[in-house]
């Protein structure tokens, strides 16, 4: 295959270096631009008319910088060959060349989206159907690490399961319970947990928790979080998929109960009533197996399904060194699926939540445990529920595939890049190339009221992106006269525009910068104030520590 490839002054070195060992036949062609992004099809229509009107007949494929603004249409009907945008990054230009005859290129979308877009479905797909075999599915169940929550399988051989706890459910407002349950559910919990009050009996609340939550979490389980034996038994007999959890307090209790009702518990190896708690990997393996035994003894028809919880400690409190390796020795010796309970870590340290979840999730899926567990009972913590529910699938395509989790389709890169920057790189940012004028900045101490009015800008936080929104309200003399509502800053400031509301350039350059802000505060979930900063700058440890 022919391809003309038109780039800029600046990329052309980079792109010529990638090209240079192509399979295909290429045309490498720098326009008379310093900056390729900067290229409209009308240039490029113009450029290749003055360089290669005697050669179109020969030519397969067109591709153009995948930063252009406009669509690569008007090149294809000039031309009467596919035109098509090549990557946002000249150094994905090798890929997409070799992928050129599999990849459905786009006349409005950069390649890089496109191949990132069906390495992303294909990654869904291959869960999708694992999850959908249900001759594969009823063959693993058979095995002992496998169990069945509900209608939901869980164990070594199936994806990790997310289970996200509503805290102090009995405390919540109905309207409250109904909204963090739901949002649990958008954001790819499997399981959703009903977490009760410690120290207390609210044994009277639990049928009415259950029935407001079934609706709510459709065919997923519902678990109850709590050691009180009268809140266990009013669950099973109102139907609850998963107690959480069981100890060697009242395991005599409670395990013919759970046999009755034939649902399974997590167990811990613990017996709180008579303040035993392990403190070493020996302990922990000692009391779980213990624990074990009686859920045999007190089950004469056979053992109840249980999930083991080690319990994951926190950094630096007993040692969540100790109690990894409790886990990874208890799987070492034992089948039955084993429970993380990640929360303990990521809200317990003052980190963002994202790559602690990623890296617990990665040693979860190492060690075989069946089971994530985390509330969002902090603002680092938030999002947790989500950013599990990707890594698990994340480790799950990893293992199938016998590789690092890295390139599988999906990702948790929420605030860097894959790629480093270009400086970081050291190629030469394109105005150092360039003879003009250099200005430093500085920041204007006049203000200027805008006549036309100003704005208070909100974000409303929806249960999921899709459902958010930014709200811009218009004061005229401090009395609110106008409500603009939308999702992307763009829509917002035309609209605003539109309706005569802005009158001064810093007003509007201003409004700018606080949407853009706003948007990003929905993309990432961080709180919105108007006119304070997102993000903290980096300490500066040099000058702390001197």
């Amino acid at each position: 295959m022919k391809i003309l490839i038109i780039t800029g002054n600046l990329a052309y070195p980079g792109i010529k270096e990638v090209i240079k060992d192509s399979s295909e036949e290429i045309i490498l062609h720098k326009a008379d631009t310093q900056v390729a992004a900067f290229l409209t099809p009308n240039k490029i229509i113009k450029e290749i008319r003055e360089n290669f009107q005697n050669e179109l007949d020969t030519i397969d494929m067109i591709l153009v910088p995948g930063l252009i603004r406009r669509s690569t249409d008007e090149i294809n009907k000039e031309f009467n060959i596919p035109a098509f945008k090549g990557p946002t990054d000249c150094a994905d230009l090798g890929m997409v060349i070799d992928l050129i005859n599999d990849l459905e290129l786009a006349t409005d979308k950069a390649a890089d989206k496109l191949i990132e877009e069906e390495k992303r479905k294909r990654a869904f797909q291959i869960i999708r159907e694992f999850e959908e075999d249900t001759e594969i599915r009823d063959k693993l169940l058979k095995k002992p690490n496998n169990i069945l929550v509900g209608n939901l399988p869980v164990g070594e051989d199936f994806p990790i399961r997310v289970l996200s706890e509503i805290a102090n459910a009995p405390s919540l407002p109905k309207d409250l319970l109904i909204k963090k349950a739901r949002h649990f559910v958008e954001c790819g919990s499997d399981m959703i947990d009903i977490g009760m009050a410690a120290g207390e009996d609210n044994s009277h609340l639990v049928p009415d928790l259950i029935k407001t939550l079934r609706p709510v979490v459709g065919d997923k389980p519902l678990s109850i979080d709590t050691l009180n034996p009268n809140e266990i038994k009013v669950a099973l007999e109102n139907g609850i998929d998963l107690v959480l959890s069981l100890d060697l307090g009242h395991a005599e209790e409670l395990v013919p109960l759970l046999k009755k009702y034939n649902v399974p518990a997590v167990l811990l190896p613990t017996n709180f009533a008579v303040n035993k708690v392990p403190h070493t990997v020996e302990e922990r393996l000692e009391y779980i197996d213990e624990l074990i035994g009686y859920c045999s003894k007190y089950s004469p028809d056979g053992q109840i399904d249980f999930i083991a919880d080690l319990i994951l400690d926190p950094v630096n409190s007993s040692s969540i060194v100790d109690s990894i390796i409790a886990c990874k020795e208890f799987k070492d010796k034992s089948p039955y699926p084993l429970f993380f309970g990640v929360g303990n870590v990521t809200e317990l340290i003052d980190t963002d939540s994202v790559g602690v979840n990623a890296l617990l999730a990665g040693i979860a899926m190492e060690i075989g445990a069946s089971v994530l567990f985390t509330p969002e009972e902090s603002g680092k913590a938030e999002g947790s529920v989500y950013e599990l529910a990707v890594a698990s699938k994340m480790m799950f395509l990893a293992k199938n595939r016998s590789s690092i989790p890295k390139d599988l389709g999906i990702n948790l890169l929420r605030f860097k890049d894959k790629r480093q920057r270009a400086d970081v790189l050291g190629e030469v940012l394109y105005e150092d190339d360039l003879d003009i004028t250099h200005i430093i900045a500085k920041e204007s101490s006049k203000f200027v009221y805008d006549r036309a009015g100003s704005f208070k800008i909100r974000v409303n936080y929806g249960e999921r992106f899709e459902d958010s929104s930014i709200i811009v309200t218009h004061f005229k003399k401090a009395s609110a006269d106008i409500v603009v509502e939308g999702k992307f800053p763009k829509e917002i400031y035309d609209e605003l525009v539109r309706q005569g509301l802005v009158s001064r350039m810093d007003h509007a350059a201003y409004l700018g910068s606080e949407l853009q802000k706003a948007y990003i505060a929905m993309l990432t979930g961080k709180d919105y104030i108007q006119d304070f900063d997102l993000f903290n700058p980096p300490l500066n440890l040099n000058s702390n520590l001197n």
